[in-house]
This record gives structure tokens, C-alpha cells and sequence, in this order.
């Protein structure tokens, strides 16, 4: 898949959003971000077997189970100033959880996530947040968690790469 046929398959989601919510495109169009490396993420994890959940390319890195729990923290520290007014930390990849236990907490760090989205309105996305001592807008805050996941989502592709499985983003 190139950029070029990405780039374009996110405005032209970005745009199909916007129309169903034209009093917030700005809005949308983080969510359409935020979507698809929240889809790449959960569908990555769920390709890595039990075996492979320890593996780690270099001692000095997260394992893979390691690094989705660590996305799953991501996703209450980034999304509670949204939600609650004050960062969250749930600790989870401190608690270094199986897979199973690993995968659902993701996958409710992204449902905390999409429930912080349907309090951003037109009106309040660029209500400042304070986020680790520093203000900033609402939905700004949400694109740096959508950047974190894709900075992220960049490591488990090349973890799949190197054990040989194919990327979601890369299936056609």
C-alpha cells in the first residue's frame, strides 16, 4: 500500500465523516486518524500467538506485549484531560499482564478513548487541557494520542516483519 492510495483513502474518509457531522469536521477528521491506527493496533495484536508475546527485537526494547500494554496506558493518559479534566495512569504496562489480559485492557483503553471523542464538540475542541505540565487544545490532544498510536503502530510492524507476519496495513 502506498502513501499516496493511504493518504488519499483518509481524506476520503475524513470527507464522508465530515458530511455526517458538518458542524465538526475538525473533529472528525481526528477521529478518521485516530481510527485507523486504533484498527491496526487491535488487529495486530491479535495476530501475535502467546509464544511471541515476550519477543523483543534487541534487549534494550519493549516486548511486544510490552509495547501494547504501554499503548494501552497511552490511551487513559492522553484521553482522560479529555474526559475527566486530569491524567489518568492505569499502570498497565507496569503490571506486565498476559496477552488475554493485555488485549482487553487495550481494548478498553481505546473504548475510554472513543467515549473522550463524543465529549469534543465544535464548541469546546479548542478548550485548553493542561497534559504533563503544558496547556493545550482539546483536540490537539487527541491528535497526539492518534501520533503516539502510529509511532507506535511503526514498532509492532517491524516486530511483525521481523518474525515474518504480515502487517495489517500492509494486507490487501
Amino acid at each position: 500500500m502506498t502513501f499516496k492510495s493511504i493518504l488519499c483513502g483518509l481524506t476520503l474518509s475524513a470527507a464522508a465523516i465530515a458530511q455526517t457531522a458538518p458542524s465538526n469536521p475538525l473533529v472528525a477528521g481526528s477521529q478518521v486518524i485516530y481510527g485507523g491506527a486504533k484498527a491496526n493496533i487491535l488487529k495486530s495484536a491479535d495476530m501475535v500467538p502467546e509464544a511471541m508475546w515476550s519477543y523483543r527485537p534487541a534487549p534494550t526494547v519493549r516486548t511486544f506485549g510490552e509495547l501494547f500494554a504501554h499503548i494501552a496506558d497511552g490511551q487513559y493518559e492522553f484521553c482522560s484531560p479529555v474526559s475527566e479534566g486530569k491524567s489518568v495512569d492505569k499502570g498497565i504496562e507496569k503490571a506486565k499482564k498476559s496477552r488475554t489480559e493485555t488485549i482487553a485492557a487495550l481494548k478498553e483503553g481505546f473504548a475510554y478513548c472513543d467515549a473522550a471523542y463524543t465529549k469534543i464538540t465544535a464548541a469546546n475542541a479548542t478548550e485548553m487541557v493542561e497534559f504533563f505540565g503544558n496547556k493545550m487544545p482539546k483536540i490537539s490532544l487527541m491528535d497526539f494520542n492518534a501520533a503516539h498510536n502510529m509511532e507506535h503502530y511503526g514498532n509492532v510492524v517491524t516486530y511483525l516483519r521481523m518474525n515474518k507476519l504480515v502487517p495489517p496495513s500492509s494486507k490487501k
